[in-house]
C-alpha cells in the first residue's frame, strides 16, 4: 500500500496493550458502523489524489500556529525542515491508511506506535532529531478539529451528492476520533486509559 516512506513502519512495531476487543468497545462508543466503513472506503478513493493538497492545507495551519510549530523545532528554535518533510510522508499515508487499512491487529499496533511517536517514550526517535521531547495531549486533542473539519471540501471535490459527502465526513470524524482516543494510551497511568 506504501512506497518506502521512511519511518513508517507498519506491520512492524510492538503489539499494542489496546485489546481488539477493547478496540470494538472504542468503535462503539464513537457510533462506528458496516456503513462507515464503506463510506470510510470511498473517502480514500475521493482523497487519494488530493493528499498533498490537504497536507498543504494542514502544514500551513500548523506553521501558523506557534504552539504548534514549536514541537517540529530544534534547540535553536528554528522549524526543522528535514523532520517536517519526513512527518509530512507518513502523515500522507495515515491518510490513506486510515481510509483503506482494515482496522485489525496491525492496524491497532500502528495505531499505538503514532502515540508513542508523540508521547515523551518515543518522540524524535524515528527520524533522530532535536526537537521537543513530548507534544502534549491537548494538542493531539485540539488538532482533531481542523483535520475533521478541512477534510469536507476535498470529500466534496469529486461530484458526489450532498448526503454521500456528509457520510464519507461522518465516517472521517469518527476514524479520526477513533484515532485520537487510541493515540492517548502513552499519556494516561496505568489503570486509567
Amino acid at each position: 500500500m506504501a512506497t518506502a516512506i521512511p519511518g513508517y513502519e507498519y506491520g512492524t512495531v510492538q503489539r499494542s496493550p489496546v485489546t481488539l476487543a477493547q478496540l470494538a468497545e472504542l468503535k462503539q462508543a464513537v457510533g462506528w458502523s458496516d456503513e462507515d466503513e464503506r463510506y470510510l472506503k470511498l473517502a480514500g478513493e475521493v482523497l487519494a489524489d488530493q493528499v498533498d493538497a490537504i497536507l498543504d492545507l494542514w502544514y500551513g495551519f500548523v506553521g501558523s500556529v506557534p504552539a504548534l510549530l514549536h514541537y517540529f523545532t530544534g534547540p535553536d528554535g528554528r522549524p526543522l525542515e528535514n523532520y517536517l518533510q519526513a512527518v509530512r510522508k507518513r502523515f500522507g499515508q495515515w491518510i490513506l491508511d486510515t481510509c483503506r487499512r482494515p482496522y485489525d491487529q496491525q492496524w491497532l499496533d500502528y495505531q499505538h506506535e503514532i502515540g508513542l511517536r508523540h508521547h515523551r517514550t518515543k518522540k524524535n526517535q524515528t527520524d533522530r532529531v532535536q526537537a521537543p521531547e513530548h507534544i502534549p495531549l491537548r494538542y493531539l486533542i485540539a488538532l482533531s478539529a481542523p483535520i475533521t473539519l478541512t477534510i469536507k471540501p476535498f470529500l466534496a471535490s469529486r461530484g458526489h451528492s450532498e448526503e454521500t459527502v456528509e457520510k464519507m465526513h461522518a465516517a472521517w470524524t469518527k476514524a479520526v476520533i477513533l484515532q485520537v482516543a487510541l493515540w492517548s494510551y502513552p499519556y494516561a497511568r496505568d489503570g486509567d486509559w
